[in-house]
């Protein structure tokens, strides 16, 4: 008798939490907006995601998060920060975490050398350590997803493809979403519009029924 491996689902014991969470990376793992990625020129131009941004997602999809400061001190002539990242996972209610490190070099007076802590500013300190919170914070997201700038200075990269959803169910299931919950005819027909013609000839029947229903009502 051929023997076949058995299949990522036939792995799990529940199928619905399996299909949660592979729509829930879905998002997370989505390329951020390009308008949103900056350079940073003191860094070879590397990319980056500003911290406000980095906040107002973990904001919009977890709805709760706290962070977690675990320790700070000097290392060399840095300062040093390590966070805990805890969020609120919407598909279970639990609450999950990430650690992230963040340092920053204290400045010094102009033409001394970096690691003379003499020559240290009087206010370097209090402007390098939430600095190097920030960037802590931006490493611990950054392990949650793609969305959160985990790819942007990386090469040879792959795009995430779901492993226990089809993308096409999840796309479908947000049109039978948006059309079943459209209250005439004209909202349907704008959204329709919207679509590119490949999903418009796979959710044009799905429209037409929503449409059919609207009209019998009348």
């Amino acid at each position: 008798m051929k023997k076949t491996l058995p299949t990522l689902l036939e792995l799990h014991d529940n199928v619905e939490v399996a299909h949660k969470n592979d729509q829930f990376n879905l998002v997370v793992n989505q390329e951020p907006p390009k308008a949103w990625v900056k350079k940073n020129p003191y860094a070879g131009n590397t990319s980056y995601l500003p911290i406000d941004k980095v906040e107002m997602m973990l904001t919009r999809i977890f709805q709760q998060w706290k962070l977690e400061v675990i320790r700070y001190n000097q290392l060399f002539n840095s300062v040093a920060v390590q966070v805990r990242l805890h969020y609120l996972n919407p598909t279970n209610g639990e609450w999950m975490f990430q650690d992230g490190l963040g340092a920053v070099s204290v400045q010094t007076d102009k033409g001394k050398e970096a690691s003379n802590l003499n020559a240290i500013k009087s206010n370097a300190v209090m402007m390098a350590l939430p600095a190097a919170e920030s960037y802590a914070l931006k490493d611990a997201a950054e392990k949650i997803g793609i969305l959160f700038g985990a790819n942007l200075n990386r090469k040879d990269t792959m795009a995430f493809s779901a492993a226990y959803t089809k993308k096409e169910d999840v796309e479908s299931k947000r049109v039978r979403e948006y059309c079943e919950s459209a209250t005439n005819i004209n909202e349907l027909n704008e959204f329709m519009e919207k679509m590119i013609d490949e999903d418009r000839g796979e959710f044009a029947k799905m429209a037409s029924e929503r449409i059919d229903e609207l009209q019998s009502n009348v």
